[in-house]
């Protein structure tokens, strides 16, 4: 078993959390598996959201049927396994909100058209990336995009203020998962059952999100899974998507 590996980086980023908008925008602490996918389109010319948009405006116009299906980059790439490993001492990036004014005429109904915007942006975000080898023709167009240091569009962590830095590239060994201890990576709880008894020698942590893992084929909602950073022992569960690689476990969603 394969994997490549490379450390994704930017100086902010931010994942719009979409059930919360009435004041301010907030962001997810970790770029998720649907996000980190269009990163990855993105690398590639895979199309968006905003071709598939474009497309079945033009299919309206022309009376034809509309394309329900995914964005291109969701199609092509929502087969892949990607380990997402945050690094930072607890998991957990700091987070500032910034307000900023868009006075593109229609972005508001108030005298002026401005529209003030608060948004929540991550600090310095970092995570190591490894994507599972399955044979795939995507699998290895991405990798030798990665190697050789490519990219068709600008990656960015979100939306095009944060551009991506990508770097450490290289391909890893890996082999059946070491039971009974960490998890190096964020990984479904659902799936892996944790101890409760703290790390010897260390200082606990158990950081917790509900984070996007999949899209919905009818409206391409997302679907969640509680995803768990933790320096605690995993005493059981479901270890088909984990794999060992440098000594360490890690979850592949």
């Amino acid at each position: 078993m394969k994997a490549i590996s490379f450390k994704l980086s930017g100086k902010t980023a931010c994942f719009r959390k979409p059930d919360v908008n009435v004041y301010t925008y907030f962001t997810y602490n970790n770029i998720h598996k649907p996000a980190l996918l269009g990163l990855l389109g993105a690398i590639i010319g895979l199309g968006g959201y905003t071709q598939l948009h474009d497309e079945n405006e033009r299919l309206k116009k022309e009376k034809k049927p509309l394309n329900e299906g995914y964005p291109e980059f969701y199609e092509k790439l929502g087969h892949l396994k990607i380990s997402i490993t945050p690094l930072a001492p607890n998991g957990y990036f700091s987070k500032k909100i910034q307000t900023f004014n868009n006075s593109v005429g229609y972005a508001s109904q108030e005298q002026g058209g401005n529209l003030v915007v608060r948004e929540q942006w991550l600090e310095n975000p970092q995570w190591q990336i490894m994507i599972l080898d399955d044979g795939s023709d995507e699998f290895q167009k991405i990798s030798e995009y990665l190697i050789n240091g490519k990219s068709i569009f600008i990656p960015y962590l979100g939306k095009n203020d944060h551009p991506a830095k990508i770097e450490n590239v290289e391909y890893l060994e890996g082999q059946d998962p070491l039971e009974g201890i960490k998890i190096s990576s964020l990984f479904d709880e659902n799936k892996l059952q944790i101890s409760k008894i703290a790390p010897r020698g260390e200082l606990s942590y158990y950081f917790k999100e509900i984070s996007p893992i999949h899209l919905q084929s009818e409206f391409h909602f997302y679907e969640y899974a509680p995803l768990v950073f933790t320096n605690h022992i995993i005493e059981s569960g479901d270890f088909d998507n984990v794999y060992s690689l440098g000594g360490q476990n890690y979850a592949f969603i």
